[in-house]
């Protein structure tokens, strides 16, 4: 997608990505006209992406950010989770698999699927993926763990790290729903993530992508040496990306 295309902090690329623009749709090519060979504040760039939008639909504003990191070694991997101030605008289908008590603790805080064994083998047999995250409680992780190779790709295998492999399966379930947001680096050492829907008001956009924007600046790993926030683009679902300036945020970084 044109979005995901992503500008260099001095701007260079944002003639490039018109050039690439140009084998995209006319609504498209207009849109990337009206973002100038510049940076821009968050502030400015949120109402920017609202105003290129030219899908009918209630697009997400998303967030990719290109790291100074080599995720190819495990001292610089960067993740987290964050729960956004205002949520998503989607309401997310969570799975549960455990045992015991924490069945009906998990039906109890609004899980949308419940069960052990027979999920698992559900999601190996059928491929089942009809949910949009997954919490495990540590004793079913020895089953759970048979499923890497279908939640793993899709983001969706529990992980202690990001607190979906866990005891408190009430916590973990209404920060899911309040829109906690995991954010992980790939390989090419960038973090996709979602930040609401477009219809939000600038000021609740604003809120979510500088709590995102903190938490990966706070993630940052003692390994990664010089400077961290490469490049920082702002876009919706359908649009053309707009940079934003990264001095700041770095310059957080150093005074930290």
């Amino acid at each position: 997608m044109g979005g995901r295309r992503l500008l260099r902090q001095d701007g260079t690329a944002a003639r490039t990505k018109h050039n690439m623009a140009n084998k995209q749709g006319k609504k498209y090519v207009a849109a990337a006209k009206l973002i100038e060979a510049r940076l821009y504040s968050l502030a400015e760039a949120v109402p920017l992406v609202k105003k290129i939008k030219f899908s009918k639909f209630d697009e997400t504003l998303e967030v990719h950010m290109r790291l100074g990191v080599d995720p190819k070694h495990a001292d610089q991997m960067v993740r987290g989770t964050v729960v956004l101030p205002h949520g998503l605008g989607k309401t997310k289908r969570i799975l549960v698999i455990a045992s015991g008590d924490k069945l009906r603790e998990a039906q109890e805080a609004g899980a949308d699927f419940v069960g052990g064994e027979e999920l698992v083998n559900k999601i190996m047999t059928e491929q089942w993926l009809d949910y949009d995250a997954v919490i495990a409680t540590p004793d079913m992780m020895r089953s759970v763990g048979k499923l890497g190779k279908v939640l793993g790709p899709r983001g969706l295998m529990p992980n202690p790290k990001t607190g979906t492999v866990t005891t408190d399966v009430k916590q973990a379930i209404e920060e899911t729903k309040a829109g906690k947001v995991e954010f992980r680096v790939d390989k090419t050492g960038v973090i996709h993530a979602p930040l609401g829907k477009v219809s939000f008001s600038d000021e609740k956009l604003v809120d979510n992508a500088s709590t995102l924007m903190q938490a990966v600046i706070k993630a940052k790993p003692a390994a990664a040496k010089g400077k961290y926030v490469r490049s920082v683009t702002l876009c919706s679902t359908m649009s053309p990306g707009v940079p934003l300036d990264v001095t700041e945020m770095n310059a957080v970084k150093a005074q930290a």
